[in-house]
């Protein structure tokens, strides 16, 4: 079977292997099988080694969903009665954090700082210091939305410090850059299938210290679906999901994650590195801004200024570069037009070169002015 390979320079779903592609096909199984109840029970094992989780303290629970079922999850099920939640908001993805909580009626703290910068780790102090009844303390570790990354040892070690859990959304760095959940002071991490790993879009997984999760059933029950405990007790009693897993989807995860290993953490981190160095390279070349600063860049997303010039046109770029296969992304932040090239997924140096060719063609077919014109 002849698949086209198209090069995601998106956040997620990532480009993948033709062998986690493949992996998809196989014979009809019901999930309720014992057969497919020990594959979920291995991939869940095999997770908690992407962040060093030792088996005796932490567990992985899997969902349907994306990635945001996760945030979900994690916010409703894991903060007790009459206590709040801290949000480290400096971007797109803790706000939509916040947006659960509004939804669910938890008592949060919104600490909303400038998206361009990590967050002011006085101010957090100062906020946990001031207040006693904060359990939990959510941030997003990458800010997918502008590259930013941020500090999760020293927020975990605050908020240890202050008797709160720490949960991270790590699902556009996990199984990228290197996470170590004791190092790190992390108590809960999360990711989807179709980033990291490398898998397929509609599978969502939960690493977190089994402790709190039986902690937890004693809390408030704000959903059914969504609700952590229950999931991971359905699971430890079962070995299945309590609802429909999404079974081609996970064949492709047990593919994807045995390619991960193969592959090997620092190789391939060093190659989404040697893959943002390039995009670096390729958007200097044509005189291209970015608008974070490159200490606290992620590696793994670069955020780009539109040109002042009246010829430049997103949606057209996007376009031409779609039908020579390259994807390119839109950007997440509202007071300064953007767009996105990541270094997700399963693409290396030489793919990013071929984009830069069709990038520059795209740009001088539509007569925008070479090397980027700026302002100021």
């Amino acid at each position: 079977m002849t698949i086209k390979r198209n090069v995601l320079l998106n956040p997620g779903p990532a480009t993948t292997t033709y062998t986690v592609k493949m992996a998809q096909v196989v014979p009809d199984i019901c999930p309720r099988e014992i057969e497919f109840a020990d594959k979920m029970k291995q991939l869940r094992k095999d997770l908690l080694e992407t962040v060093h989780a030792p088996a005796d303290e932490y567990t992985c629970v899997l969902f349907c969903g994306s990635g945001t079922i996760n945030i979900d999850i994690c916010l409703n099920s894991l903060l007790p009665s009459g206590k709040k939640v801290l949000v480290i908001n400096n971007g797109e993805y803790s706000t939509r954090a916040v947006e659960v909580c509004q939804y669910y009626v938890l008592p949060y703290i919104d600490l909303k700082s400038s998206v361009f910068e990590q967050p002011d780790m006085v101010e957090v102090k100062k906020i946990l210091d001031e207040d006693s009844d904060i359990a939990m303390v959510y941030t997003t570790f990458h800010e997918t939305g502008t590259g930013v990354l941020n500090p999760i040892c020293e927020i975990g070690q605050l908020a240890h410090d202050h008797n709160a859990i720490f949960v991270a959304d790590t699902t556009s760095a996990l199984a990228m850059i290197p996470i170590d959940v004791k190092r790190d002071n992390v108590d809960f991490c999360m990711a989807s299938a179709q980033k990291g790993i490398q898998g397929m879009a509609g599978l969502s997984f939960i690493i977190g210290r089994e402790n709190l999760i039986k902690e937890s059933k004693n809390y408030p029950k704000r959903s059914y679906y969504c609700n952590l405990y229950l999931q991971y007790d359905y699971f430890e009693r079962t070995g299945q999901m309590h609802f429909t897993p999404p079974v081609q989807t996970v064949y492709a995860a047990i593919q994807a994650l045995r390619e991960y290993f193969e592959e090997g953490e620092q190789p391939k981190w060093k190659r989404h590195q040697n893959v943002m160095n390039a995009i670096h390279k390729g958007l200097k070349d044509l005189g291209f801004k970015e608008i974070i600063r490159p200490e606290i860049q992620s590696g793994l997303v670069a955020s780009i200024l539109y040109p002042d010039d009246k010829n430049w046109s997103f949606d057209k770029v996007h376009d031409y570069c779609y039908g020579h296969g390259f994807t390119i992304y839109p950007g997440k932040i509202s007071t300064k037009n953007t767009f996105r090239l990541c270094s997700l997924g399963q693409i290396d140096k030489k793919d990013i070169e071929n984009f830069f060719v069709v990038l520059k063609d795209a740009l001088v077919k539509f007569g925008v002015q070479l090397p980027i014109h700026y302002n100021s």
